[in-house]
């Protein structure tokens, strides 16, 4: 890969440095600075403003609501908007758009992309996520929903677990089991059910940050239109595994620019601390440093595959898994720097799941406690690092499988 700059890139980013100074007055210090209702209301109006000009889902076809652009233009907008402490969408987007829009453009006819696709740039349509359940989380297979089809429509009976942000969706995509004679890996299907009707009720789960960004979800006879299936009768786990793709993908695409303003504030709050001279701090915020910029490689190869074409595929386990372990050690690190101080945290929590504050914000210890704890969920959600390993030693290393233990006799 290139990782030289062309001139048509250059008056990319030029061209989205002017859409920033129209959009946020010249004192603008980052959407940290404001409170949060101030950060949700400009996060919608700057949402608006990326939706009209195609920038919410940058590489989706113009007819769907995007713009076209290639895997470093989509980046460099990422990076600019990064900079100017500007969000890339709201927080259900990585649902609707990184996830199932992206799926739907691989595994659904044009007449259902028309449908759904321009109402979730537009905002109308908000998705969330209804895959695992109580007794279906890394094996996903041993789902339980069952959804009947009655006529021209689906009845759908069964609950979801850990379906982030379902409080702010009017619509969730459901792997169902529509045929439970088939064999466990096949006879799903994944259906686009509406939430706003009397047979589904949403739940919130408090988690240790006192948060409820989870929720479960019970369906209860609820229904949707039989024609509102993303891949097919019967091919839900073939879809789910694109759509799991690129929950690894697209939300790691772009997660080094986080990271990397992130890893600015740790090496702030080093100084501030006065351990800038400590040579074991030193070496872990070096460490710190080669893996961001190891991600950024790793992000700018997976983009350009998407972006030609392919699907994710096993690749995007490894940004996954690089991800979410050096996030864990990076907050660890941030925690021995505040030592006591992360015992009694001063200031706002961070607004974010899996980084600290946003640019303007200042750098508190309650930012940095509460997104530690987020860090060690991050190495299971989205698929655990066990799993992400097991993919990677099983389709891209092409190690031996790890033996299944032998039956014991039975008395």
């Amino acid at each position: 890969m290139d990782l030289h700059e062309s001139a048509d890139l250059a008056l990319f980013r030029a061209s989205v440095r002017d859409f920033i100074a129209e959009l946020v007055p010249g004192d603008w210090q980052g959407i940290g600075a404001l409170d949060r209702r101030g950060r949700t209301e400009f996060t919608a109006r700057a949402r608006a403003a990326l939706a009209k000009r195609g920038w919410v889902a940058p590489t989706w076809p113009v007819e769907y609501g995007g713009a076209g652009l290639g895997s470093t233009e989509q980046i460099a907008l990422g990076e600019e908007l990064g900079r100017a402490g500007i969000p890339t969408g709201a927080e259900s987007d990585a649902f609707g758009i990184s996830m199932l829009g992206n799926t739907m453009l691989r595994h659904s006819p044009p007449e259902l992309c028309e449908r759904f696709l321009p109402r979730i740039v537009s905002g109308e349509y908000v998705f969330c996520q209804g895959f695992s359940e109580p007794g279906a989380g890394s094996d996903l297979a041993a789902l339980t929903t069952r959804a009947v089809r009655e006529g021209d429509r689906w009845v759908i009976n069964g609950q979801k677990l850990w379906s982030s942000s379902a409080h702010l969706a009017n619509w969730m995509f459901v792997l169902a089991r529509t045929d439970p004679g088939a064999p466990p890996y096949r006879g799903i299907s994944m259906l686009l059910v509406p939430l706003d009707q009397p047979g589904v009720e949403i739940h919130p789960i408090r988690n240790l940050t006192g948060e409820a960004h989870f929720h479960e979800v019970f369906f209860t006879d609820a229904v949707t239109d039989t024609d509102l299936v993303v891949g097919g009768e019967g091919q839900g786990w073939p879809v789910a595994m694109t759509l799991l793709g690129f929950e690894r993908a697209e939300t790691y695409v772009l997660m080094p620019i986080k990271l990397r303003d992130e890893l600015n504030r740790l090496t702030d709050l080093v100084v501030s601390q006065g351990l800038g001279d400590d040579p074991d701090i030193r070496q872990r915020l070096a460490w710190c440093h080669v893996q961001v910029e190891q991600l950024r490689c790793q992000s700018l190869r997976l983009a350009t595959r998407l972006v030609d074409g392919h699907e994710p595929g096993p690749q995007a386990a490894v940004v996954k898994l690089l991800t979410s372990e050096y996030h864990r050690k990076a907050t660890e690190l941030a925690m021995d720097v505040l030592g006591l101080d992360a015992l009694v945290p001063v200031g706002e929590t961070s607004p974010n799941w899996y980084y600290t504050d946003d640019p303007g914000a200042p750098n508190t210890s309650a930012s940095w406690t509460s997104v530690y704890l987020n860090a060690r969920a991050a190495t299971i959600y989205g698929g655990s690092s066990q799993i992400q390993r097991g993919i990677i030693g099983d389709i891209l290393l092409g190690l031996p499988k790890e033996p299944r233990p032998q039956p014991t006799a039975t008395s």
